[in-house]
C-alpha cells in the first residue's frame, strides 16, 4: 500500500463561495492523480447552508432579516440539513480518497466525529455521539455538526466546530435536528484562539486518517 500524503491548508476567514471553489479544485485533483490528499481548515462569514435533507422552513429569518444580519444562504449538495457558519468556529474541509482501503462512508463520517471527540479530549471537554444523529455532542448541547459529499470515493464538505461562536444566530435556523448548541468556549468559560484547536485537529485528523508525513500550508485567504 503507498503511503498517502495529506497536506493541511490553514486559510483564514474565506467567503463560501471561494471555499466551493477551491474545493472543487482540490476534488478534480484528488480524483485524477490519487497521490495527495488535503484538509482545508478555514472559518466563514456567517452564512447559512442548505444539505440534500433540509426542508423549505429550515431557515426561519425573512430576506430582509438576512440583510440586517450580514448573513449569505447557499444550497449544498453535503448530507444534512442546515446549518449555520461563522465568525469564531473552525471549519474543516476534508478533500481525500477513500479509495480503495476506507470505502465505506459511514465508517468516514464516524471517524471523522472520532477526530473531533479526541480534539474536544485534548481541551478537558467530554464529547460523544448520539446514536441515530450526526455530529459530536456534550452534556450542554451540540458542539460540533458534520455533513459531507462524495464524488468517485473522495471526499467534500466536513465539520463545522463552535470554538468562540456567537450562538445567536442560530436562533434563526432550525438546526440539523433541532438539538441545543454550544461551543468551546461556552463549555471551558474561557477564551481560546482558532489557532490551538486547528492544531489539535491537524494531530488528531493525521492520528484518525493514520498519515504520517506532515505537510501544512497557510494561503492568504480568499476575498469574501
Amino acid at each position: 500500500m503507498t503511503e498517502r500524503s495529506l497536506e493541511v491548508l490553514r486559510l483564514g476567514r474565506v467567503g463560501y463561495k471561494d471555499a466551493l471553489d477551491l474545493q472543487a479544485l482540490l476534488e478534480a485533483e484528488v480524483i485524477a492523480r490519487r497521490e495527495k490528499d488535503y484538509l482545508a481548515l478555514l472559518e466563514h462569514p456567517h452564512t447559512f447552508t442548505i444539505g440534500r435533507r433540509a426542508t423549505n422552513d429550515g431557515v426561519l429569518a425573512t430576506a430582509e432579516i438576512l440583510r440586517k444580519l450580514g448573513v449569505e444562504v447557499f444550497e449544498t449538495n453535503r448530507g444534512g440539513r442546515v446549518t449555520y457558519h461563522g465568525i469564531g468556529q473552525v471549519v474543516g474541509y476534508p478533500i481525500i480518497s477513500l479509495s480503495p482501503h476506507r470505502e465505506d462512508v459511514h465508517k468516514y463520517v464516524r471517524d471523522l466525529e472520532e477526530v473531533l471527540i479526541r480534539s474536544m479530549a485534548d481541551f478537558g471537554v467530554e464529547a460523544f455521539r448520539i446514536e441515530g444523529l450526526t455530529g459530536v455532542h456534550t452534556a450542554q448541547g451540540k458542539v460540533a455538526a458534520i455533513g459531507v459529499h462524495l464524488k468517485r470515493w473522495v471526499t467534500t464538505h466536513g465539520f463545522a466546530l463552535n470554538v468562540s461562536t456567537d450562538l445567536s444566530y442560530y436562533n434563526w435556523i432550525i438546526a440539523c435536528e433541532g438539538e441545543p448548541v454550544t461551543s468551546m468556549e461556552e463549555l471551558l468559560g474561557r477564551e481560546i484562539t482558532l489557532a490551538e484547536v486547528e492544531d489539535r485537529l491537524e494531530q488528531r485528523f493525521r492520528e484518525v486518517f493514520e498519515y504520517s508525513s506532515k505537510e501544512t500550508a497557510a494561503i492568504a485567504p480568499a476575498s469574501s
